[in-house]
């Protein structure tokens, strides 16, 4: 375990450290430049800084996009470039435990520091003025309004991201996204765009925050009984994952466990941590409208 850990370290380090006159010695795992990784991280956050500061120019420092949004979705940026680009996404193809990591750092780090972050109009600040003012009327057209409101509503947004969870895990799929770089965009895409739309319905519409405690909830438990599965299977799940396991000092199914064991444990914590803080906000929300609403009445 302690080897494995270490080893996850060491991921973060490029791999010339670890090489010599040509030698690999099994640790070091270069960075991933891939155009439709990379092109997407790099649009993203120069839309956004050009939009912020455009509108800091105009409104003044602060106004627009507050300090402490912007400082959110650069935090959640970063978690998304270090889930994608770093080693980590290298070694997460080889080793089916840094596949998890890699995979909960998008849910349950990225996506709920960049929804509550709000980026989109910030982004549309950084585009040409007609691009932006025909995005916008897009934005608020009849087919688009109903159709965003149906899929943040949060019963609907929390069963999407829930599948999205399991279908991946099926063998089959699981193997496919190994196999084929099309098919593993579109696992990592669809796990980071319905955890953003999961953790905006909960964080940033309108409603009931103890609807919101209760799925976060749900989602604790569901995720955590797939975790608790891979922990106790006694079955390889994942085969074409195992490729090199044992160069960890581990055999296939202790890395599919300790897979298991990250999704059950540390990952599932972000979830119950997140409704609790909810539930403090709408327990202090109620005895607030409560103590308003006796002084209403003793006013009369």
């Amino acid at each position: 375990m302690m080897r494995l850990g270490l080893a996850i370290l060491f991921t973060f380090v490029p791999a010339v450290a670890f090489a010599h006159a040509g030698h690999d010695h099994g640790v070091g795992y270069p960075w991933t430049w891939d155009w439709w990784i990379t092109g997407p991280l790099l649009l993203t956050v120069l839309l956004y800084a050009g939009g912020v500061l455009r509108l800091w120019c105009r409104a003044g420092s602060g106004r627009g996009v507050g300090c402490g949004r912007a400082a959110m979705f650069l935090t959640g940026w970063l978690a998304l470039a270090a889930a994608l680009v770093t080693p980590l996404h290298t070694l997460g193809e080889r080793l089916f435990t840094a596949h998890m990591i890699e995979h909960e750092v998008l849910m349950v780090v990225a996506a709920p520091l960049l929804a509550p972050s709000r980026p989109v109009g910030a982004m549309l600040w950084g585009l040409p003025q007609g691009w932006r003012r025909a995005l916008g009327a897009a934005a608020g057209s009849r087919p688009w309004r109903p159709f965003w409101r149906a899929i943040t509503d949060p019963l609907v947004a929390t069963v999407l991201h829930g599948v999205a969870i399991w279908a991946w895990h099926v063998p089959a799929l699981f193997a496919a996204a190994l196999a084929d770089d099309s098919m593993h965009a579109l696992q990592h895409a669809s796990f980071l765009f319905t955890a953003l739309l999961f953790w905006w319905s909960l964080l940033c519409r309108r409603g009931s925050r103890g609807v919101a405690v209760g799925h976060l909830f749900v989602t604790a438990l569901h995720t955590g009984l797939l975790g608790a599965l891979l922990v106790f299977s006694t079955r390889l799940w994942f085969p074409g994952q195992a490729g090199e396991a044992a160069r960890w000092g581990l055999t296939a199914l202790e890395d599919q466990q300790l897979a298991g064991l990250v999704m059950w444990i540390p990952a599932c914590l972000a979830y119950p941590a997140a409704g609790l803080a909810l539930a403090g906000l709408w327990i202090a929300g109620a005895g607030r409208r409560t103590r308003e609403g006796r002084h209403a009445v003793g006013a009369r």
